[in-house]
């Protein structure tokens, strides 16, 4: 099979694994198929990881993993493999830190998450948990809960969300503040208070 190197359709490059490249030419095929993905891998980043202050250090390691991968063998299709890393990264971090954000409780098995299997008594206490969240949801007033909804579960920024909801993003920000401060109350406090002032 000949070894083949270059741009065919939407960048798909294709070479044996014992072909080589040399660095400079790796740093060109990096920079000319990679690197102009950066706002999709940001947008990705910002939408699945909580702690925004990591996005940074999150896009490095992504670039840092691709870039060391196609030292072994092009990827196909950059774009594809550029994000496929980024998701394999922050399921790596969610196991390693052992943290499931908000929006991932929806969905845990998307996220291809091997969980240890909880006892009885974790059990009890997270479906209590996930009872008194679902409970607390449903008491806001509608407004307030598909803000809250559409932040926590969707991952939306405030003018998105305003968009969406055909609202200013000030309204937004209130409808968040009354959401979350009341599911807090809900999950910490008492859930009669909920629709007052909500």
């Amino acid at each position: 099979m000949a070894d083949e190197v270059g741009t065919h359709g939407e960048g798909i490059f294709r070479r044996n694994a014992d072909a080589s490249m040399t660095e400079s030419e790796l740093r060109a095929w990096f920079l000319r198929e990679v690197f102009p993905y950066e706002g999709v891998l940001m947008q990705f980043l910002h939408q699945n990881w909580r702690n925004q202050s990591d996005i940074g250090d999150l896009r490095q390691e992504v670039y840092v993993r691709v870039y060391e991968a196609a030292q072994k063998k092009l990827p196909e299709h950059p774009k594809t493999f550029l994000l496929r890393t980024a998701h394999n990264l922050l399921v790596d971090r969610v196991r390693r830190e052992q943290i499931v954000p908000f929006a991932a409780v929806a969905d845990l098995d998307a996220l291809g998450v091997a969980l240890e299997s909880p006892g009885p008594e974790r059990s009890a206490i997270a479906k209590d948990m996930l009872r008194r969240l679902q409970g607390a949801l449903d008491q806001l007033p509608p407004r307030c809960r598909e803000a809250v909804v559409l932040k926590q579960m969707e991952g939306l920024d405030r003018n998105a969300i305003a968009e969406r909801m055909g609202i200013t993003p000030d309204a937004v920000s209130q409808y968040l503040s009354k959401g979350i401060a009341a599911l807090a109350d809900a999950l910490h406090g008492d859930l009669s208070d909920l629709r007052r002032g909500a």
